[in-house]
Order: C-alpha cells, then sequence, then structure tokens
C-alpha cells in the first residue's frame, strides 16, 4: 500500500475512534435551564472539570451562551461541525489569552534563552526556536521529553539528548498558498495563524471555512493537504491543543480561497529548518500529496 494512503487510513479510524468518545448532546438539552444545567454537569463529569461553587454559576452562564453558539453553526450548511469540547465553560477572550501565543510546543524551544521574541510557555517566534536549535547542536525527541505546557526549569539530561540536527532554516514566499504547498509537500511547516476565531475553539471535524483574521497569534504544523471528494481543497494542520480538540488533534483548514494570505492567515509567517547532508534530501512519506476523503 502506499504509505500516503496507509497514513490517511490511520488517521480515518483514529477520528472514527475519536468522534465515538466525544461528548454529545441533542437539542432538547437546550429546552430549558434545567435541562441545561443537566447537561453542563454532564459536561463537566465527562470532561471531568471541576469547578468551585462560586464559579459555577459564571461558569454555567458561559457554557449556555457558548452550546448556544454551536448549536447554531451546527444547523447550518457548513462544511465543519463544532463541539461541546474541554473548552465549553471558557469565553472565547479568555481562550485565547490561555490558548493563543505563537507557541513552538516542545521544551528544548520554550526553555531556550528569553528574549523579546520568545515566552516560554506564552509562545515565541518560530525562527528563532530553529536559530536556537542550530546553535545548541540539536533537538530531542517529544517522546524522551514531553511537553507539559508550563514554566519550569529545563531537564538538562533529556535536552541536551539530541536525536536531531538542523543546519538552518528556510521561510516560505508569504502571501503564496502555491508556494507553501510546494513547501508542504517535502516536510511539515512551522506556520501561524489566527486562533481567534470562535468557531476555532469548538472545531469538530470537517473542512473549516469559519471566520478569522490575520492578527497571528498561534503557531502550528502544517503537516500536509489533500481534497475532499466533492472537491474542496485543504490543508492539514496539527495543533497543540489536545487530541481532544478537533479531529484527534489536527484540523483541516480550506485552502485556496480568495485572500492571499490564506485562511486565518495561514500562509503570512511559515518557515521549516534545513539539513544539508544527503539524509535529509529524501522526501517523507508524509500525508503531503494525500487526495483522499478522511
Amino acid at each position: 500500500m502506499d504509505p500516503r494512503k496507509f497514513v490517511l487510513v490511520a488517521i480515518s479510524v483514529a477520528l472514527l475512534l475519536g468522534l465515538a468518545r466525544s461528548f454529545e448532546y441533542r437539542a432538547e438539552d437546550l429546552a430549558s435551564e434545567e435541562k441545561l444545567w443537566d447537561l453542563y454537569e454532564r459536561w463537566r463529569s465527562h470532561h471531568t472539570v471541576s469547578r468551585s461553587l462560586t464559579e459555577k454559576q459564571t461558569r454555567f452562564n458561559v457554557f449556555k451562551e457558548n452550546v448556544k453558539h454551536i448549536h447554531k453553526v451546527n444547523q447550518k450548511d457548513k462544511p465543519y461541525k463544532l463541539k461541546l469540547n474541554i473548552f465549553a465553560d471558557m469565553t472565547n477572550h479568555e481562550f485565547v489569552k490561555h490558548f493563543g501565543g505563537s507557541k513552538v510546543s516542545h521544551y528544548r524551544m520554550l526553555h531556550g534563552p528569553r528574549s523579546k521574541d520568545n515566552h516560554g510557555c506564552d509562545g515565541g517566534m518560530m525562527e528563532q526556536a530553529f536559530q536556537f536549535i542550530e546553535q545548541v547542536g540539536g533537538l530531542t525527541t517529544e517522546t524522551n521529553y514531553p511537553y507539559e505546557a508550563k514554566d519550569e526549569s529545563c531537564n538538562s539530561a533529556k535536552l541536551n539528548a539530541a536525536a536531531v540536527q538542523i543546519d538552518g532554516y528556510e521561510m516560505v514566499p508569504e502571501n503564496d498558498e502555491n508556494a507553501l504547498m510546494k513547501a508542504a509537500a517535502n516536510q511539515p511547516i512551522a506556520i501561524a495563524i489566527d486562533a481567534g476565531g470562535k468557531d476555532l475553539q469548538f472545531y469538530s471535524e470537517g473542512v473549516f471555512t469559519g471566520d478569522c483574521g490575520t492578527e497571528l497569534n498561534h503557531g502550528v504544523a502544517l503537516v500536509g493537504y489533500g481534497s475532499t471528494l466533492d472537491g474542496t481543497k485543504y490543508w492539514i494542520v496539527k495543533n497543540s491543543w489536545g487530541t481532544e480538540w478537533g479531529e484527534q488533534g489536527f484540523i483541516r483548514m480550506q485552502r485556496g480561497v480568495d485572500a492571499e494570505e490564506g485562511i486565518c492567515g495561514i500562509a503570512m509567517d511559515a518557515c521549516y529548518p534545513v539539513k544539508s547532508t544527503s539524509t535529509n534530501k529524501k522526501k517523507q512519506g508524509s500525508l503531503a500529496a494525500g487526495k483522499d476523503e478522511l
């Protein structure tokens, strides 16, 4: 089997398993205040969310408005759906404040020297992260040193177990989705997007075509591209908000929009590491050229 199709099939199975574990609700759960309270308690139990008595009413009010928004969007004929994920009792402002920021998600990137462009768990510039990796001689693996989303002193022993070295990085020409697609055919790309849209907060599945701006505030990884059976073009993006969000931690975002900067500014700021040795010249069997419906 073509390795690319194998990966796509594997992700499709993972998505089905993820959907089976997701939190579901029915329209009648929104019929009254009492039923909404019951829904909120079921949601808290499902996601093991603990709230104090003093904040419970406030959180319920936020949850109620979010449920109504999710239900309204899902009733429309959109190519994507939303769900009551773990962020459902957070306002969009709170969500962006806590989960926005141009995050480069590995410890070594977070614990590099602080500067105006590197802010630890508050995020940092992707280009500076690549510069730091080059300077210190490499990056360890996620398995060896998992990301935990908190600021603390780093584990030097794990940090210095370099598994990957780079010789620099290349910038993708900005506001050029064709150039971005060409780059993504060979390796994952570090990109920045505007993650402030409310629909992004609750994204569940499908090709995202929702409203979002171009105020870049969140770093993610572009890992490929494809098209649905009806011809809708999309990017495949890996996020850092956990596997309960989106399609097992991934999102498919519309590709080839009218705006040159791409949806949510996806084509505005993109770069990737380079390795000058011959082992880096071999193309990866990635998702990049996948054309199958997920």
